[in-house]
């Protein structure tokens, strides 16, 4: 494929048409019959489900896979596009939403590696690279280390690339998962003039708001076929399309009884941790009661301590100073598998690194973090395989994790599946207390809302849950007290009852606050999906693997 397929002058042929795209896997049929048509000039939304095929689907789209049924028409030419390359020829791009940089390289290295052969590695390129990033606002260094970039300029950099490569229809995976709120008025300024310049974008999401606010259509899949396509925005609002998604109508969020107890489970007592290289604190006097039947919220911009409060909590690192006991006992040097075998859960901020083995089957995956405790470990102390296989299947059910069998690999799941996964294996052990580390990143609206009832739930049982979440819907709605980490530092506390989300936001800033030393540029506050708003009733391994300080 070496010409690139366009339209004839003053065609009206669609950017893309997808006919009977059907894709099958060993035991489960990820796309059945997809139709969808996008307009040349528009910013077209897919929405769905984890799970319901949205992924494969882009994946076709851009040649990673090939369909085994239907067509592929790119301005109204029928395609085969059996490589990447092919997509590109085509005038495809994607923009995955982990972003493919290398930090060590500048922007302009990072953007011709691969496409030498376009503008030469000089002065050519570099003028291409600002003369492009001049024409659609993308207002990018070409100079400048990767490194010092933060994550919103990191994803113009990721759209740049594409367009360096001649890209007229961009795919965008999850674009604003990472992104502060003025960086996702800047990226939808971005596609509001790529799109006023003839490009078509195809915006894969699940913050409904975002979608009713950018796309110019907006289509919905379930359980791999689709649903309702071509929705004008205009007439349908953020539950009715959740609704479409998860094909019933969603819960409306009720407030509960108070469960919080007298009884303390978990208290962080002046709790210092000092930076690996010796520098200013990560963490500093920090401290913290849990009760037994208490969500405490922690909300803050990622890269503020969260992350290091919880694993010293865990064991994970040896705070510098400090008393972290659970049910009155200390427990601040013991090991993570001690603390798992005293009844800390523990759901990880990154899945994938920290949360499951990927190439490795489901029942596996539910022995992680438990491999010393029953069902898991039979007589003399040896891995019981036939009672994980049997507690996997139990929580495969309980939990709705959709797929065709617990012998598939953890990869093969969606990210809201092996969330569900995740939670269920950790519910399992009846844990006295749950650090829960953005329990619903990166999952849709119906498995948002079967976790937070799990959470719930648990909570009413006399659970103590620890919520560190960028969510502010999230924490304002399942928190019985809200705090905000900011520089290694915790506020006092807010009552989420009556804390508004611009108090929040200006606290995780440090709008409140005195300027910092120094600020590094960091991951973001969520500040909801326009979904249904819940209400409230670093080793690399946080498994046990390996546990050692």
């Amino acid at each position: 494929m070496k010409d690139r397929p366009s339209a004839p002058s003053g065609s009206t042929a669609p950017a893309v048409e997808l006919h009977g795209i059907t894709k099958r896997f060993p035991g489960v049929v990820a796309n059945k019959d997809i139709e969808i048509t996008v307009r040349r000039g528009t910013v077209h939304a897919i929405v769905g489900e984890n799970g319901a095929g949205k992924s494969t689907l882009m994946k076709i789209l851009y040649g990673v896979q090939q369909p085994d049924e239907g067509t592929i028409a790119v301005n109204g030419q029928t395609l085969a596009l059996r490589s990447p390359t092919d997509a590109i020829n085509a005038g495809i791009g994607m923009v995955f939403q982990h972003f493919m940089l290398a930090d060590n390289l500048t922007v302009l290295e990072n953007v011709v590696l691969g496409a030498e052969k376009l503008h030469g590695i000089g002065d050519d390129a570099r003028k291409a690279i600002v003369d492009i990033s001049d024409a659609y606002g993308l207002r990018v260094d070409p100079d400048v280390l990767v490194a010092e970039l933060g994550v919103g300029k990191r994803q113009r950099v990721e759209i740049l690339k594409v367009l360096f490569r001649g890209a007229k229809i961009l795919i965008l995976d999850e674009p604003t998962a990472v992104l502060v709120p003025q960086e996702v008025t800047e990226l939808f300024d971005n596609l509001r003039e790529l799109k006023s310049e003839g490009l078509t974008v195809i915006f894969i999401s699940h913050k409904l708001d975002e979608v009713l606010s950018v796309a110019d259509e907006i289509t919905v899949i379930r359980r791999g076929t689709t649903v309702k396509g071509n929705i004008d925005p205009k007439t349908v609002n953020a539950r009715q399309l959740a609704e479409l998604m998860v094909g019933s109508e969603l819960p409306s969020p009720q407030t509960q009884v108070n469960s919080v107890t007298d009884r303390v489970v978990l208290t962080v007592e002046h709790v210092n941790l000092d930076g690996a290289t010796g520098g200013s604190r990560v963490l500093e006097d920090i401290s913290l009661t849990i009760r037994a039947g208490e969500i405490v919220g922690i909300a803050g911009v990622e890269g503020n301590g969260q992350a290091e409060l919880v694993e010293v909590v865990m064991g994970m690192r040896e705070p510098t100073s400090g008393v972290i006991t659970l049910d009155g006992v200390d427990i601040s040097n013991w090991e993570v598998r001690e603390i798992r075998e005293a009844g800390v859960g523990y759901i990880p901020e990154d899945r994938h690194r920290h949360g499951m083995l990927l190439d490795a089957p489901l029942w596996e995956n539910v022995i992680l973090g438990h491999q010393t405790q029953a069902p898991n470990v039979g007589a003399g102390g040896l891995i019981n395989a036939k009672a994980a296989k049997a507690e996997t299947e139990r929580i495969v059910k309980e939990y709705d994790v959709r797929t065709p069998s617990i012998f598939v690999t953890g990869g093969s799941l969606s990210g809201g599946n092996q969330q569900k996964l995740i939670i269920g294996r950790e519910m399992t052990h009846d844990p006295k207390v749950l650090l829960a580390a953005h329990p619903t990143r990166g999952v849709d609206v119906g498995a948002q809302s079967a976790i937070w009832d799990h959470i719930k739930r648990a909570r009413r049982a006399g659970l103590a849950v620890l919520l560190i979440s960028a969510d502010l819907e999230e924490l304002v709605g399942l928190s019985d007290t809200i705090r905000v980490m900011l520089r290694g530092s915790l506020s006092d506390d807010y009552d989420p009852d009556t804390v508004t989300r611009e108090e929040l936001g200006a606290a995780m800033t440090g709008a409140n606050a005195p300027a910092p030393h120094e600020a590094p540029e960091t991951s973001p506050p969520h500040t909801g999906t326009g979904e249904v708003e819940p209400r409230r009733d670093r080793t690399e391994s946080g498994t046990g693997e390996g546990d050692s300080r």
